[in-house]
């Protein structure tokens, strides 16, 4: 059985009502991968953006396994002391990592992010050290848009997340970075300027799957709409 543990911030955990990119690259494994696999993960909330907190939601698929390590307005800064423990509960063999925009908005620079970049990979590796990981880039959002110094921040952060992937990869614990596709637009693709819609769903699973596919031949190309 291989695990994955989708692991990052609103974009990943989603809000009730939507299917998650998480749901989609499950559906597109459940059709490609042939062989068995799960997500796993400490928590299987979606976040009840009325309430402002975590809840629970029922899928239309009820197969969908719900279990991951994300949460709404948590970053590499908080998730880098937690990944430990979380991959040793639930023997993750794959973590497919989407994180930094709120580190970046709220909490740290482009170079301080990196940092907890290497520490989430050490910490991950000290629980499995044959941990596969995924890691998507920053994408840039409406603040990013409107605001040329953030702008500039996303770049410089994901300048340095491809550095660290390339420092850190390890053949018993190899580290990809996704590639954004060209044409994700944050005006046809989210539906606030940040949090992927229907579409926006489906472009982020088809970054982590076409990766997965074309370094590990795990899967098959991502053709979901």
């Amino acid at each position: 059985m291989l695990r994955f543990m989708p692991v990052g911030d609103s974009m990943t955990i989603g809000s009730a009502g939507e299917h998650t990119w998480r749901h989609r690259l499950w559906e597109h494994l459940r059709d490609t991968y042939g062989g068995p696999f799960t997500f796993v993960g400490p928590r299987e909330t979606v976040y009840d953006k009325v309430a402002e907190e975590p809840s629970s939601y029922a899928y239309a698929e009820p197969d969908f396994p719900r279990g991951h390590l994300a949460g709404w307005g948590e970053g590499w800064h908080h998730l880098a002391p937690l990944v430990a423990d979380a991959v040793r509960a639930t023997r993750a063999d794959v973590l497919l990592v989407s994180l930094g925009l709120i580190d970046l908005g709220f909490y740290t620079d482009a170079r301080q992010t990196a940092d907890n970049v290497r520490r989430f990979v050490a910490s991950a590796r000290t629980a499995n050290p044959r941990v596969h990981m995924v890691l998507l880039p920053v994408i840039h959002n409406v603040r990013a848009r409107s605001e040329p110094a953030f702008a500039a921040e996303v770049t410089a952060f994901n300048e340095l997340l491809a550095k660290a992937a390339t420092d850190l990869d390890d053949p018993a614990s190899p580290l990809l970075v996704a590639s954004v596709p060209e044409s994700y637009d944050i005006d046809l693709d989210t539906y606030d300027g940040t949090h992927p819609n229907a579409s926006g769903e489906h472009k982020l699973a088809a970054a982590f799957a076409q990766a997965m596919y074309q370094a590990w031949d795990l899967g098959g190309p991502y053709t979901r709409p």
